[in-house]
């Protein structure tokens, strides 16, 4: 919410938001910034891993973009939220001891790479000008929120701070009732109204095992998540979110002459 507010102001100059997440290859975290506007006002792409190829980065490069320029034609702007494992090259990542990639310690950003690519770094001249791929005037610009995306308790759900509390008790119960080996973990009970019950699992059974982004939630475009994934993750936020004010636009007679950016003139 706070970035689209950014990238209202800055779009003259920076027309295209591309905000790296983490995850590696499992897109539940990048499918969340959804949850921020659910009714689908804001011009925004959610790319997960899930969702494009694994083995042709070049292919997926030319997929974002096409859809970037489709939302500049539309809107003028753009935010792109990446998962950190989607395929748009080589991050020169490295691995921890299970195998996993770390994509935190990784030489290059999937964020960087695309905003490279945006940006035409590719077809630079001698004197460092580019030829942009976007189909509007300025920058792709990235950022990558880090380890903010799981310590900023200003911004913590509160379902998410009781439940965190209460399977770490669980955890604790598991241990002093002398059983070891196992995970706390919580179980969403089926049904329309949000309900959990804690347990636990064999460690044997989750180590190096991981749980991938339904395909049935992910949009037919393949840039956005489906209208019952949001009805699933809707109530794991808690509380409303914060409301930005929308000012209405009110236009004085124009006195001054017209001013054109510096970006704009010939």
């Amino acid at each position: 919410m706070e970035a689209n507010e950014e990238n209202k102001a800055s779009y003259t100059s920076d027309p295209v938001l591309v905000i790296g997440v983490m995850g590696r290859k499992i897109g539940f975290i990048p499918a969340a910034a959804r949850l921020a506007d659910p009714e689908r006002r804001i011009p925004l792409l959610i790319t997960l891993p899930e969702a494009l190829s694994k083995d042709d980065s070049s292919s997926n490069l030319e997929f974002i973009t096409e859809k970037v320029n489709r939302k500049l034609k539309d809107y003028g702007r753009c935010i792109v939220v990446i998962g950190e494992g989607v395929n748009v090259g080589d991050l020169g990542i490295l691995r921890d001891n299970f195998g996993h990639p770390q994509f935190s310690a990784s030489e290059r950003t999937v964020e960087q790479l695309l905003i490279n690519h945006l940006n035409g770094t590719d077809r630079k001249d001698n004197q460092g000008r580019a030829e942009s791929r976007l189909i509007v005037r300025g920058i792709a610009r990235s950022e990558k929120p880090g380890t903010r995306q799981r310590r900023e308790i200003a911004y913590v759900s509160e379902v998410d701070r009781e439940e965190a509390y209460q399977v770490g008790a669980h955890a604790a119960q598991i241990a002093l009732s002398g059983e070891n080996g196992f995970m706390s973990t919580i179980i969403r009970k089926p049904g329309g109204i949000y309900k959990i019950i804690y347990d636990k699992v064999p460690l044997d059974v989750v180590a190096n095992s991981e749980r991938k982004f339904p395909q049935e939630w992910i949009s037919i475009d393949k840039v956005d998540v489906t209208d019952e994934f949001v009805e699933w993750a809707l109530p794991l936020i808690g509380s409303p979110l914060p409301r930005f004010a929308k000012f209405k636009e009110i236009y004085v007679p124009k006195k001054c002459r017209e001013y054109i950016p510096v970006e704009y003139r010939k």
